[in-house]
């Protein structure tokens, strides 16, 4: 009974030590998407104007705008975590 114990205690000990314990991130938003007309659909994984433009081919339904969230939370935006700001009084 205690080498099946100790069995499973090894075990969790490997199965925690090959969890990868870093601080999650959140995904960076990509400026560009591709909305698509009729299906109502919506692909923001475009790093760059050209690339969504390959995507959203005339056959395809689709046309390239800006990606709203990217322009609020993105590396330039103006929104913050809380790091930085001002106390207001």
């Amino acid at each position: 009974m205690t080498a099946i114990r100790a069995a499973l205690a090894f075990l969790a000990v490997c199965l925690l030590t090959a969890i990868d314990a870093r601080p999650s991130i959140a995904e960076i938003y990509r400026p560009w998407c591709v909305q698509y007309f009729g299906r109502g659909g919506e692909n923001c994984g475009f790093t760059s104007y050209e690339q969504c433009r390959m995507t959203a081919t005339p056959g395809t339904g689709g046309y390239c705008v800006q990606n709203p969230w990217y322009l609020r939370y993105g590396p330039d935006g103006s929104a913050t975590t809380g790091q930085g700001r001002a106390r207001t009084r």
